[in-house]
């Protein structure tokens, strides 16, 4: 007794000298990228009882404290990769071990001739981000980038291409984690140049601030296995669609070199319906037109890079892209007006629009890393966009009145952009468990142009330019920005925050209309709390202020028609969006079943709203009975969304595996009349279907549901649709056929109805979207397929009845 009372009084440095502590950073071997919500295991030899055990954080760092002194085996588990052990000794010499960078390698066990290579998930929803692993989603093969996030929580995909998330607009696009160049589409971009896609719902004060609606990161594939490694695809699809790809590359020694080569020519077909009625000069007109709309796409890109390994701490990356899109499309429609009690007019219309658009990107990457510091890192970077091309519109009357046949008008836009960028971060532990970083940025966007106006007097005739209607314009915005962050982990907590500070500048000159000038200087503050629960669970609450400025085209005051009756014009005045962004997030998993749920909100002030009116001045000098609508965009009252967004896999069997997720939230704008606020229930659903009736082969079959969604000044329809895909490997493994199906049932169409004063319009539109695609793919060096399409037991064969 009383000796267990002299040790109970014995100084706490004493007790101390007893227990050791084990750290380190878990990183992906290939990549050197960190592995987050690894497993580590702390086991005693020689029984191997299990001493302690935690998990990796985002930046892959763990610490197990508080050990007794012994001989032991560090086991680390990550999904996708091989279990990696190594043995630990913790004696009074050496109470204290840190391993620094721990590299793991991708899951790949040789059976025979047979590779079976462990699979990442289609979708893996993380707390602070969602990835959706590209070439897991069958219902991509032929697809682009738009197909594939169609699938995420939130998100969807307009028929221009236009990315909202939560119902909001205001999403940045990066290309590698850098900025994307200003002109891609997202329905552009083949999804075969893609290996992940991650969406950012709430980033950080290392991100910029720029985007009230998060960021989406484009991760293009580049090859790290040793040796010769790649693949060749090649997809048909119905009625005139087709497109390639090669991605190849080759690891040897210090280098890492990787390349992508592809093409994409596509025909769609589709149909419109535009019904508006309008007062103008004190009487009533009433347009109906419809009609039919042909549109060719042809895209070819090219990508080179280079990983080069400077000594075992220091790297540097050079990529350099090309891309060229060009763009035909026709609408054939009937325009039908009819004024008061007067006759029924009646014109055969004809819109062109002509892309001869290109890009050229060039960046340069450089990472140092200390062994005897862990997690201390350095990383600088350079980018440099050029974008540049022509854009065409022609409007025609082909039939109808004297008056009316044979006008024919043409807008000519010659657009360059030249965006360079650059960035430095720097990452610098205290001690094991706090960490703070530092970064600076600036981005620059100069934009001169010219947007000539045309008419042609007589059918078959030359075009004669006008100088009324046509405009030169330049546009320069500096942004400089620099931010800092702070992070602590604390047993079971992990605080971060950080304080990220922006400038802009920016200057726009439009001849003859008129100039444009702000300088804006804001601070944007972030932060969140995490803690670990027991039986594999995380709560996650982050906070962070955004901001969306208004692109060039929102601020030039340049109209650009969309046909002869409607154009779109940019607002001088107009100023940033600002918001306020908070979400709870929760993450558990049981064995075979992960449930993410995340409440969130958003507050918006000074909001940016499109709006569309009648233009009663254009209107009066058309000297038509006829009006012309102008859409145009101004700051007023706020936006609020706030809702539960939830995320659920579960493996039903050794064969059937199932992902849902959804988005509830409760949507408010302010009502473009300026005296309330329109609102309503909305959300988005999605539900994934994963069949491996055989070792071979795979299918999947999914549906998408977006509810109606409130604007300012009217709403947006529903859309619905279903996908389905099967895959069959081939040649023991060399290579992979697969056959899809998008939109089954020819469901997916867009709708959009609108009012103001004088004015309501009801816009219906369906493109092609019930295609058939047929792929086949090659692979190359020891690249193969993925045996299944998402995680199963070990040595699962994957077939019906097991």
């Amino acid at each position: 007794m009383l000796a267990l009372l002299l040790l109970a009084l014995l100084p706490g440095s004493l007790c101390a000298q007893t227990l050791g502590e084990v750290s380190g950073t878990l990183l992906d071997q290939g990549t050197r990228q960190p592995l987050p919500f690894a497993n580590v295991l702390l086991r005693r030899l020689p029984d191997s009882a299990v001493v302690a055990n935690t998990q990796t954080s985002e930046k892959g760092s763990f610490t197990l404290a508080k050990v007794p002194l012994g001989r032991y085996v560090l086991r680390a588990e990550a999904l996708g990769y091989r279990p990696s052990s190594r043995p630990v000794v913790l004696d009074a010499a050496t109470p204290v071990l840190r391993l620094g960078e721990w590299q793991v390698a991708p899951a790949a066990v040789q059976l025979g001739s047979v590779v079976v290579q462990a699979e990442k998930a289609a979708i893996i929803d993380d707390l602070d981000k969602k990835v959706i692993n590209v070439s897991k989603d069958l219902n991509s093969v032929g697809g682009t980038a738009a197909d594939v996030l169609q699938k995420v929580p939130s998100v969807a995909v307009d028929e221009n291409g236009q990315v909202s998330l939560r119902g909001n607009a205001g999403v940045t696009l990066y290309l590698d984690g850098k900025p994307a160049p200003s002109s891609l589409r997202l329905d552009q971009l083949p999804a075969s140049r893609l290996e992940t896609i991650e969406v950012i719902t709430n980033p950080g004060a290392r991100y910029s601030a720029q985007g009230t609606g998060g960021i989406i990161n484009l991760v293009q594939k580049k090859q790290t296995q040793e040796g010769w490694n790649g693949d060749a695809l090649a997809t048909v699809g119905t009625r005139d669609k087709y497109s390639a790809s090669l991605n190849l590359g080759r690891k040897m020694g210090k280098f890492n070199f990787y390349s992508n080569v592809n093409g994409l020519n596509n025909e769609f077909r589709g149909s419109s319906a535009l019904q508006q009625v309008a007062t103008a000069e004190g009487r009533t007109t009433a347009s109906d037109q419809a009609g039919r709309t042909a549109r060719h796409q042809a895209n070819e890109a090219l990508r080179l890079g280079v990983d080069y390994a400077l000594r075992p701490e220091q790297s540097l990356t050079l990529t350099a892209e090309f891309y060229k899109n060009d763009l035909r499309q026709t609408n054939d429609f009937t325009t039908r007006l009819t004024r008061g009690t007067d006759p029924a007019i009646t014109l055969q219309n004809q819109n062109l629009e002509t892309d001869d658009l290109y890009t050229i990107r060039l960046a340069t990457n450089y990472r140092r890393t200390w062994a005897t510091h862990p997690g201390r890192e350095l990383t600088a970077g350079a980018v440099y966009i050029l974008d540049g091309g022509t854009v065409t519109t022609e409007q025609r009357v082909l039939d109808g009145p004297t008056d009316y046949a044979r006008q024919a008008r043409r807008q000519f836009l010659d657009v360059t952009i030249h965006m360079p960028s650059a960035q430095l971060d720097y990452v610098h532990p205290l001690g094991d468990k706090r960490r703070w970083g530092a970064g600076l940025k600036t981005d620059i966007m100069l934009t001169p142009g010219t947007a000539d106006y045309a008419v042609q007097p007589a059918a078959g005739g030359e075009f004669v330019p006008q100088e009324a209607g046509s405009y030169r314009y330049r546009y320069q915005q500096v942004i400089p920005q620099a931010y800092g962050t702070y992070q602590h982990k604390a047993g079971l907590w992990d605080y971060q925050a950080g304080l990220r500070a922006e400038f802009t500048g920016l200057q726009a000159q439009v001849q003859p209309s008129g100039s444009a000038s702000q300088r804006i200087f804001n601070l944007f503050p972030s932060a969140t709390v995490a803690r670990a629960l027991p039986h594999d669970q995380r709560l996650q609450l982050s906070y962070a202020r955004r901001l969306n400025r208004p692109n060039f085209l929102q601020i030039v005051a340049l109209p650009i028609y969309s046909d002869a009756r409607n154009y779109v014009v940019g607002n001088p005045d107009l100023r940033p969006e600002y918001v306020h962004v908070a979400e709870l997030g929760h993450q558990a998993t049981w064995k075979s079943t992960t449930l993410s749920t995340t409440l969130f909100g958003r507050f918006a002030s000074q909001a940016i709203q499109s709006l569309r009116t009648v233009d009663t001045l254009a209107t009066r000098l058309s000297g038509q009975p006829d009006f012309i609508t102008r859409t145009s965009y101004a700051n007023f009252g706020g936006t609020i969304s706030y809702g539960l967004e939830l995320s659920l896999t579960q493996t039903l069997t050794k064969w059937w595996k199932l992902v849902a997720n959804g988005s509830f939230y409760r949507n408010q704008v302010a009502s473009y009349t300026g005296d309330g606020t329109r609102a309503n229930l909305t959300g988005t659903a999605y539900l994934l279907n994963t069949f491996s009736p055989t070792k071979t082969l795979a299918a999947q079959l999914s549906g998408t549901y977006r509810a109606p969604q409130v604007v300012p000044q009217g709403r947006v329809l529903a859309v619905y649709g279903v996908d389905v895909a099967l895959r069959q490997r081939l040649f023991q493994d060399r290579a992979a056929l697969t056959l899809r199906v998008s939109d089954l049932f020819n469901t997916r169409r867009q709708r959009t109805q609108l009012g103001a004063p004088n004015l309501s319009t009801d816009l219906q539109t369906k493109y092609e979207t019930r295609v058939g695609y047929l792929g086949f793919t090659w692979f190359l060096g020891t690249n193969k397929p993925n045996s299944n399409l998402d995680n199963q037991p070990k040595g699962d064969p994957g077939g019906f009845g097991g």
